[in-house]
Formats: structure tokens, sequence, C-alpha cells
């Protein structure tokens, strides 16, 4: 792990140079109970009004730190999680993050209009792949500067990603003013890993919080990546995970 680190931060030296300090919104760290990890979720292509207002009452229930949609369903989102003190997220370039930046930024803005209290975007993975760490830094800077001091989740799409380019992903989103780094969209080949959360951890230190999310369907899964190192869990399966219950057979609907 630690020479992955090291070359990494070698490679985003030499790309992007020294960094000073960054203004960044403060990460949640140490929520009272399980559930206040968990950014409740439905990201799936045919959910409809009424399952969103359903994930919005067992987030007020049950006390969730978010309630997690697409951009399209933020208004409804944050009219019913109103005065409850759960926040409002969205995704932004879901699920592929190969969009162009300024449509990723335009959503952002549209997002935070519309009630977003916290943005979880998918970075350019092909530009990472290739060694376009200019591109990278640019395209989350972008959405940072489009979410006007909200909160920005950087997605890594782990899975697609050996442990070096994992570590530069993370080193970038750092420098570019990003508030947390996430492992997954649950959507690609595979999801939050506990050794893919460790090393994330070791990248940013206490600078950044780090979500974990794909896969996570049980309270060991979601206790284990805590373990690792995450702040925050991305779970479709939250009610499951936070009652130590078995989850249902449609609460992995929408990819996590």
């Amino acid at each position: 792990m630690e020479d992955a680190i090291a070359r990494a931060r070698s490679l985003v030296d030499a790309e992007l140079g020294p960094v000073g300090p960054i203004d960044r919104p403060r990460a949640l760290r140490d929520a009272a109970s399980l559930a206040g990890r968990i950014d409740h979720t439905l990201l799936g292509a045919a959910a409809t009004s009424s399952e969103i207002v359903r994930v919005c009452h067992e987030a007020r229930e049950h006390a969730f730190a978010s309630v997690c949609v697409n951009s399209r369903w933020v208004p409804l989102v944050a009219a019913e999680l109103a005065g409850s003190g759960v926040l409002t997220c969205s995704v932004v370039g879901f699920p592929l993050g190969a969009m162009a930046s300024q449509a990723k930024a335009d959503e952002t803005a549209l997002a935070v209009a519309g009630g977003a209290d916290e943005i979880d975007m998918v970075i350019s993975v092909g530009d990472l792949k290739e060694g376009n760490l200019h591109g990278v830094h640019d395209d989350i800077r972008a959405v940072v500067i489009a979410a006007q001091g909200r909160p920005v989740k950087v997605i890594i799409e782990t899975c697609l990603l050996d442990d070096v380019q994992k570590a530069v992903a993370c080193e970038i989103a750092a420098r570019a003013g990003a508030a947390y780094v996430k492992t997954s969209t649950g959507m690609s080949t595979g999801g939050a890993t506990a050794a893919d959360v460790a090393l994330m951890r070791a990248v940013v230190g206490d600078d950044l919080g780090v979500k974990a999310s794909g896969g996570i369907r049980t309270t060991q899964d979601a206790v284990a990546m805590i373990a690792a190192g995450a702040d925050r869990i991305g779970a479709s399966a939250s009610i499951a995970i936070a009652s130590g219950e078995l989850p249902a057979d449609g609460a992995s609907a929408g990819g996590y």
C-alpha cells in the first residue's frame, strides 16, 4: 500500500505541482449511530415518484444521513425531507462519469438549485487511466465550484482501477477541493471492499471523508467498511443494515 501511495503522489506532484491549503466543507464524522452514517439510496432507472417518497419516509423514520437519488428527483426529496435533519444527496455524471465536465457542472448547479445538500459525482475514469491528470482534476473542480460550498463526494469506481490509480484519484480529489472520496457507483463490475477503503483512508488521512458503496447489504458488511476507515455507507439495503436483519429481495434495486 505504501509503495502505491508514494508512486501516486509522485505522479500527481509531477503533473499538477504542489497545492496550498484548500477550504473544503467538513466531512461528516462520528455519527451517533450506524443509521446516521448511511446514505439511503435509490438510483435505479425504473424508480418512480412513489418509490422515492417511500425512501424519504424510511430515511426520516430511521434517521439516515441522507437520501441519495438521481438529480431529477432532488426537488421532491428536498420537499419530503424538509425539517427532518436528513440530507438530500444528488448523484452527478452518474453512473459512467464520461460526460463533458460542463454537463456535470450544469447538473450540479441544477441539483443545488433544487435543494441538494451534497453531491456525489463520478470521475472521468478514461482520463485517469490514460494519465490525463489535469483533466481529472479540472472535472472534479468544476463540480466543486458548481456545488457552491456543499460537500462533494468523488466516486472513483475502484473496480476499474489498480492501486496506484486509486491513490492518484484520491490525491487529485483532495487537491480539487472534494470533501469525500467514494469507492463505487454500484453499477459497474464490482463494489466496495475493505481493502480499497483502507487504501483510500491512507491516502486522504483525516482531511477527507471516505464513503463505501456498492454491494453493502448487511450490518456486518457496513461494520467492516467502517472499521477499514469509512465515514459513510451508500446502500439501498439501509434498513436491513441498521436493524441487523437480512435484506429484502428488492433492497439492491438501483445497483447499491
